[in-house]
């Protein structure tokens, strides 16, 4: 009867609110300031991705969505250069979709060579082996890339091997990690060729069926410079085979690809629901894609290299040292710079927010408190933004220590 108090609620709702208003946040609409994003991620995006994210919402299964998820795997098919049917965005950041591989490919018992030199290869080990995996370990110093004749010494060492994980753009260290034959070694082994493409993925070329890439995770903030939130996932015909072959579920449901491809339309079936839909995130993941397609995969890979080498150009006229010390395993995305003597590299960092709003990141993992990292991805890769970022730098180094260069 209305008017009447629910039993549930007792006589006064009112008697159930404890706790006051939070005090010290103020509810007028919410204001942040604008900032360039040139650390390792997430990266500044571009107007066009930030209008896409004022759309209506959908829901996550209306026909409306459902097309836009279908735009957004033939465009993750041509960003990835795949023919794969089975390619999504996982819910969730890069971290996500990482784990979400290794929850599908890795079962109990299941030997997984990681290529460890930085924190994303830690990582992947330490993932490995919370899903009951085995982990053998190639290792190289920070700095440095791994080459197919070593993977394959590790191949024939350790024939019980079904996976094998590198990191593409190791952004903990800058190395940009080479893959040509890496597909091949692998399969001349029986083993599945498993690539992290966190900060390489629309800025570096590669192309995974070209290089023998059965398992590849993205992140959609970095150099696609969309918010983080919907991240790539690509799985090949042999991987999902492997996936169907399990002797157990996997022990997931969130990121259960058998699952999620029936609400992904991977077999064409109609479309099941299993979660809820990043839908404003799909949105504007849609929308970087729109932005590289319009460009061109290979004139996004060239501006990126143009960038980074006019970056890479000013640091060293300033008198700084690149902490990947062959030009050819430098990542264009992720640069790293030793941090010089006596500097230290918050005072820096802290300088180029403060004054002029743009961010750059110390080390992690084995370069922490060693290195600047400064990324040059997505909108970001420009001359005037990376003129910019010099300047600001030189100004900061000139303030805290650094002996005066040029630009």
């Amino acid at each position: 009867v209305v008017g009447l108090a629910s039993p549930a609620l007792g006589a006064d709702p009112a008697s159930l609110v404890h706790l006051p208003k939070p005090s010290s946040v103020h509810t007028e609409p919410l204001h942040v300031p604008s900032k360039t994003l040139m650390g390792p991620g997430p990266s500044t995006a571009h107007p066009r991705v930030l209008q896409a994210a004022k759309l209506p919402l959908l829901g996550h299964l209306h026909g409306e969505f459902v097309k836009i998820m279908i735009e957004v795997q033939e465009q993750l098919r041509y960003a990835f250069q795949t023919t794969s049917k089975y390619v999504l965005a996982v819910s969730g950041t890069g971290h996500a979709a990482m784990e979400a591989a290794v929850a599908n490919f890795v079962e109990p018992g299941d030997v997984v060579l990681v290529g460890v030199n930085g924190i994303w290869g830690e990582r992947m080990a330490d993932l490995v082996e919370r899903y009951a995996g085995v982990v053998v370990r190639l290792e190289k110093p920070g700095g440095q890339v791994f080459h197919p004749d070593e993977v394959e010494r590790e191949l024939v060492a350790n024939p019980e091997i079904g996976l094998v994980f590198l990191t593409h753009g190791e952004s903990s260290t800058g190395t940009l990690q080479p893959i040509e034959g890496m597909g091949d070694a692998c399969k001349r082994h029986g083993a599945l060729f498993f690539l992290d493409t966190v900060c390489t993925l629309g800025c570096v070329p590669f192309n995974v069926d070209k290089h023998g890439v059965d398992i590849t995770y993205s992140g959609s903030q970095k150099c696609l410079g969309a918010p983080p939130g919907a991240s790539p996932l690509m799985v090949s015909s042999a991987a999902m085979a492997k996936l169907k072959q399990r002797k157990t579920k996997p022990f997931t449901y969130c990121f259960d690809l058998n699952l999620l491809g029936e609400y992904w339309g991977f077999e064409d079936n109609p479309r099941w629901y299993h979660h809820t839909g990043m839908v404003t995130n799909m949105y504007t993941l849609r929308e970087a894609l729109s932005i590289l397609q319009d460009e061109g995969l290979a004139e996004a890979w060239t501006r990126h290299r143009e960038a980074a080498e006019r970056l890479w150009s000013g640091l060293e006229r300033m008198g700084l040292e690149l902490f990947v010390e062959n030009p050819e395993d430098r990542l264009p995305t992720v640069t790293t710079v030793k941090v010089p003597e006596g500097v230290n590299w918050k005072d820096v960092a802290s300088h180029m927010m403060h004054k002029h709003k743009i961010e750059i990141s110390g080390g992690l993992g084995p370069t922490a408190g060693k290195v600047f990292r400064i990324g040059i991805m997505g909108y970001n890769a420009g001359p005037q933004q990376v003129n910019r970022l010099l300047s600001a730098l030189k100004e900061a180094l000139d303030l805290y220590g650094q002996p005066k260069g040029e630009l």
